[in-house]
């Protein structure tokens, strides 16, 4: 029997769920890029003049660090999934890693995503 297993499992449950997300953020960067390459093909084939293009710079930008940030954040949960099994382990006891990074991670989550919907919105609705 392997000791700690049950912490050593959910350590790794952890890890995973973090890859899962890093996965489909870099798959939701892909398809952010791709549909701006999209609304440019869509945009000449009805004929709209290129000085009337809002800046479609952006979709390609944010997909780009949304690929970015995936690939960091399977690099973080790498590091903080072999730290916490190193610690299982440890005899002595050690703080928790605290939640700053998860939150901070989050926010900018939610701000990437609060700017993909408004230039979704200036460049389909508008």
């Amino acid at each position: 029997m392997i000791r700690n297993f049950s912490d050593h499992a959910a350590n790794e449950r952890t890890f995973l769920a973090w890859v899962r997300t890093a996965i489909a953020l870099i798959g939701f960067g892909f398809v952010v890029e791709r549909f701006n390459l999209f609304l440019r093909a869509s945009r000449s084939a009805l004929s709209v003049p290129v000085a009337q293009l809002p800046n479609l710079r952006f979709g390609e930008e944010a997909g780009i660090g949304l690929i970015v940030l995936g690939l960091g954040i399977i690099a973080v949960a790498t590091w903080r999934f072999l730290g916490t099994a190193k610690a299982i382990d440890d005899p002595q006891m050690h703080p928790g890693p605290g939640s700053r990074f998860d939150v901070a991670l989050a926010l900018l989550i939610f701000l990437l995503g609060c700017a993909l919907a408004a230039y979704l919105v200036f460049n389909i609705g508008g």
